[in-house]
């Protein structure tokens, strides 16, 4: 069940913890006239999603409506909330700055950010930058935190404090106050304080935000005009539709408009602003060496188990479909908005959807029919 606590921690329903159990064919398919992927979406609508809007390769479709109060339907040119999407970006950056010569992903945290991971046995010393990125640093995620919870994943503490400022020394406080999950390098555990300390390490080593960084490396070059990091806007830009969330741990009950939210609480675990086509574009461009040279793609490549049928890299997810493809990419949640974003492995089939409610919709079925749908 997907519950508006479980948003923000994302990776979710695709990426990671896919239930596929469809048989495998011999090869892959899903290029045909998109008609499983349009069922599907139409589908999700039927299972309570507002509406979704949806981009692969120069098809486009919505189903469903961007406003419950209007009737407005959703558009393809849509910006939306992509939540832990934002994390691809941040370890992209990074793995440029260590091409570079001026970081190694084998750095302790405690190198670029003295004090910064320490308290309650957690210690940046022994925690390296890869560890952060694949999410093995047993580092705790400040979303599970209880009281974060009721303030911003809550409908009570979300209408009173949906505007405030959180900085990043702030969210990694609150891991501070919780013991570590487990030992670095132990296991595998998704946290979102270890991209918010990501964030931290690329302003510390280059002296700029990290999403200066992103709009310079990644935003400006591939020309992502739909794309942003906002800070502490607490709007999202037109064309957009409203977001919509239960604003609690079931799935029933009232449904509360969300669209407007400070997402300096997601930081950069979480608060980009994109659109279909442009996460298309960036997960196509990364793929295929644009971004990265060979030596760091090939990082960001390796996987660790998750304990489930996906593998996690550097920023991205490898997971099998039914069909036997193996899609790279990431999902993400914050309030009232679901993205995921695939592509293939040599970039040439994308696809990036949005569902504009929290609480409901079956992102897997998508995307099975667009790689692998008749």
């Amino acid at each position: 069940m997907r519950t508006v606590r479980t948003t923000l921690v994302a990776v979710t329903a695709v990426v990671l913890s896919a239930a596929l159990a469809a048989p495998a064919f011999a090869a892959p398919r899903g290029h045909g006239d998109h008609e499983a992927t349009r069922e599907a979406i139409e589908a999700a609508v039927k299972d309570g999603v507002p509406g979704v809007t949806l981009t692969a390769g120069n098809w486009s479709a919505t189903a469903g409506v961007g406003n419950l109060r209007t009737g407005a339907p959703r558009s393809a040119d849509d910006r939306y909330r992509i939540g832990s999407i934002t994390k691809t970006f941040v370890s992209t950056v990074l793995l440029q700055l260590e091409a570079e010569g001026r970081l190694s992903l084998d750095d302790t945290v405690e190198k670029w950010l003295p004090g910064v991971v320490r308290g309650n046995g957690h210690d940046g010393g022994k925690i390296t930058l890869r560890q952060l990125l694949n999410h093995t640093s047993g580092i705790y995620d400040y979303t599970e935190d209880a009281e974060f919870v009721r303030t911003y994943f809550m409908a009570d503490g979300f209408f009173k404090h949906r505007y405030d400022t959180r900085t990043p020394r702030d969210l990694v406080a609150i891991a501070m106050t919780h013991q570590p999950e487990f030992a670095p390098g132990a296991t595998w555990k998704y946290s979102n304080t270890n991209y918010i300390v990501a964030g931290m390490v690329i302003e510390k080593v280059t002296g700029a935000p990290y999403g200066d960084e992103i709009r310079r490396r990644v935003i400006e070059p591939l020309g992502l005009h739909a794309t942003s990091v906002p800070g502490t806007r607490a709007t999202v830009p037109q064309p957009s539709s409203r977001a919509y969330s239960k604003l609690a741990e079931t799935t029933t009950g009232p449904t509360y408009d969300v669209t407007k939210l400070n997402p300096s609480l997601a930081g950069s675990a979480g608060e980009m602003i994109s659109d279909s086509k442009d996460l298309n574009r960036f997960y196509a461009a990364l793929l295929k060496g644009r971004l990265l040279p060979p030596k760091q793609l090939k990082e960001m490549k390796t996987t660790v188990p998750t304990g489930g049928p996906g593998q996690y890299g550097l920023g991205i997810a490898g997971v099998a479909l039914s069909c036997g493809l193996r899609v790279w990419g990431h999902d993400g949640g914050i309030h009232g908005s679901q993205t995921v974003a695939l592509t293939t492995g040599d970039g040439r089939h994308s696809v990036a959807f949005n569902f504009n409610g929290d609480w409901s919709g079956d992102a897997v079925a998508v995307v099975e029919a667009e790689f692998c749908g008749e």
